[in-house]
């Protein structure tokens, strides 16, 4: 999630004096990254392996005889969040040195989208300050170039969060990556926050967000940042309190919406009901609890500028490599655009060579701009189709507005063959209008799934590999109602668009409509 953040040293200046001295300054940084994107990742690497070189891991890998981008590949293997458990728990047991300097304070639990597996994740000060909260700031500084007659800060932003308790012990402080945020922002930060800290750090989803929408539906709010999803429950909740019909109503001075988390592809119809009046700019981030990665840099595209100064080194597996055991990486230098590539990061909070899962394409290698296209794992391939989680996201969104109708939530799950029948995906959705006519949805989404995959469309011919789709309608909060009896109702928490199994389809049988 994105931050809003002030220096400390400039608190009593004006503030356009402060945002016209910071932009300009930081502008010129991200100028010289944008030059030399080579020679600050190597800085950035050389830079993490000196830090670390008197860790565990550090001393275990020989970090002292590191010297090029190829010792660095051949002395640390590439890991999943498995591989480095046995670091992580020494780590959170209190003890330090363990993967980086000194003791970790801070970790993200984190579940994933795709398992209940809980993770967690390291979150030192210097991956939250040089990382997290830097892309926040860089945000803003970046948007107002863009706007420069923007005027944010006469008003309130609005951060939602997940479910934000924090589980303190000897040793460090455990929750939702929002919760150590909110918990760790200045006072300065504070008075322009809102709702209160009381009401961000509430763990019922269900009382928070009323109490939300009650908390914020009359602020002067200018500046919006969450998780799609969520954030259109609030969005929703506060209508419902207010009786007004669209959110420009409630807060006419809302300048920027800015989202991250889930792609915005599938609820983009449904913000533009909401903000009609097309004056709040919706900006994209790639944010996670490993950190900070890339941000919206233009205003007519989606693409994500690659943050190249976070102390994030940057590895990609290309796609013919990610189910092997010991996959191949490439550096920033030697990728190419329009190819689908897992992302590796070794961070400042100690994660070396970790394999996130989330798969990027580079629209543009000068400079790095990218675009989000899934994860490894989030995919359907029951007879060679190869649907990816791009493929389904791009074809809702096309169908949503072509049908003129909202996207709440959705998944899709297979259905394999068996001696009755042949294979097909099946859809649960949950849309804003519940007289949907769900045949003719379907026969759009199959249509668009065509036109954008040809595997997909070749298994389709003549129904003689893979069935049309079924789409079931999901009643209101249905995908609450299975999250919740999940324990994992809240913002951080994201329903998985594919999955290769009948786990979540099984659960939202119950709640078809």
């Amino acid at each position: 999630m994105s931050s809003l953040f002030i220096l400390e040293d400039v608190l009593f200046m004006p503030i356009n004096s402060v945002f016209a001295w910071f932009i300009k300054k930081r502008l010129h940084q991200i100028e010289l990254f944008k030059q030399y994107p080579h020679d600050v990742q190597n800085e950035i690497r050389d830079g993490l392996i000196d830090f670390a070189s008197l860790t565990t891991f550090g001393k275990e890998h020989q970090f002292k005889k590191i010297k090029s981008y190829s010792d660095f590949s051949s002395a640390i293997p590439v890991r999943k969040y498995e591989d480095l458990w046995n670091y992580i728990e020494k780590t959170l047991h209190g003890e330090s040195n363990i993967l980086w300097p000194g003791q970790t304070q801070n970790f993200a639990k984190s579940s994933g989208t795709t398992n209940n597996r809980s993770k967690y994740i390291p979150i030192t000060e210097e991956n939250l300050e040089n990382c997290h909260y830097k892309g926040g700031k860089d945000l803003l500084a970046i948007y107002y170039s863009l706007r420069p007659m923007a005027d944010l800060y006469s008003g309130k932003t609005l951060i939602v969060g997940g479910s934000q308790k924090l589980n303190s012990n000897e040793h460090n402080v455990v929750g939702d990556l929002s919760g150590i945020i909110i918990s760790n922002l200045p006072i300065w930060v504070e008075m322009k926050r809102v709702p209160s800290k009381e009401i961000s750090l509430m763990e019922n989803w269900e009382d928070k967000i009323l109490a939300m929408a009650k908390g914020t539906m009359n602020e002067d709010v200018r500046v919006l940042s969450g998780v799609p999803s969520w954030t259109q429950q609030l969005l929703k909740k506060i209508l419902e309190l207010s009786g007004k019909e669209n959110i420009n109503q409630v807060w006419p001075n809302l300048q920027l919406y800015m989202h991250g988390g889930v792609s915005f592809l599938p609820y983009e119809a449904a913000f533009e009901s909401l903000l009609p009046n097309k004056t709040t700019d919706f900006f994209e981030t790639y944010n996670a609890s490993e950190g900070f990665f890339g941000i919206q840099d233009q205003l007519n595209s989606n693409e994500l500028l690659l943050m190249l100064d976070y102390g994030v080194f940057y590895e990609f597996i290309p796609e013919e490599e990610w189910h092997k055991e010991s996959p191949k990486a490439l550096p920033l230098r030697e990728v190419q655009i329009n190819t689908p590539y897992a992302l590796v990061i070794t961070t400042n909070s100690g994660l070396w060579r970790y394999n996130l899962g989330d798969t990027i394409a580079f629209t543009s290698t000068t400079p790095y701009r990218f675009k989000i296209i899934g994860r490894t794992k989030a995919f359907i391939n029951l007879v060679g189709e190869e649907l990816m989680v791009h493929n389904v996201e791009q074809a809702i969104s096309i169908c949503s507005k072509k049908m003129h109708v909202g996207i709440i939530d959705f998944t899709v799950a297979p259905i394999p063959p068996n001696n009755q029948d042949l294979a097909r995906h099946e859809w649960f959705i949950e849309f804003s209008d519940q007289s949907i006519d769900l045949t003719r949805f379907a026969n759009l989404l199959d249509e668009e799934i065509r036109q954008l995959n040809s595997d997909y469309d070749a298994k389709r011919h003549g129904n003689l590999n893979l069935l049309q789709p079924i789409v079931n309608q999901i009643q209101p909060n249905g995908f609450n109602a299975v999250l919740k009896n999940r324990n994992k109702l809240g913002g951080q928490h994201k329903i998985p668009r594919l999955i290769n199994s009948r786990e979540w389809a099984n659960d939202l049988k119950q709640y078809i409509f």
